[in-house]
């Protein structure tokens, strides 16, 4: 039940990152209407993309850690609610996904290699928004 949980949550954050680099609705927008702020409508986009995909990593280590420990806490925490296994979660979500890397908490087993996809895609998603920007513009002097 979990993997089917786990393969939706990829699946919404595949999709929404690849809507958002592939986004036709903003382009036909560029199109069709007046002067409008694109560039903020597109940071605004990429913010809730990343809030998608820290809460949606955050979902599948929290999965994950039913089975296994995935994340382990090196300052000593003996508390370990459902609460605070969710917060810990998305709190190494963030900073993996923006490459911060505090080192407080490592990944081990298979959390290491989701980590990894994550701060891949952490560090691709900046680039894509700045090639979106460009297109952009390349596409409004064409106009």
């Amino acid at each position: 039940m979990n993997i089917i949980i786990i393969s939706i949550i990829f699946a919404v954050i595949f999709k929404s990152v690849m809507q958002f680099i592939t986004d036709k609705e903003v382009n036909q927008r560029v199109k069709a209407g007046p002067k409008t702020s694109i560039s903020l409508e597109v940071f605004y986009t990429l913010i809730i993309i990343y809030c998608i995909v820290i809460i949606g990593f955050g979902l599948i280590y929290f999965l994950l850690s039913f089975y296994d420990v995935m994340l382990i806490d090196n300052v000593a925490n003996d508390n370990i609610t459902i609460k605070n296994l969710l917060f810990r979660c998305f709190y190494f979500s963030g900073v993996t996904l923006l490459t911060i890397g505090y080192g407080d908490i490592t990944p081990i087993g298979i959390g290491r290699f989701v980590a990894i996809i994550q701060a891949l895609i952490g560090y691709l998603l900046p680039t894509a928004f700045v090639l979106k920007l460009v297109h952009m513009n390349f596409q409004k002097k064409e106009r």
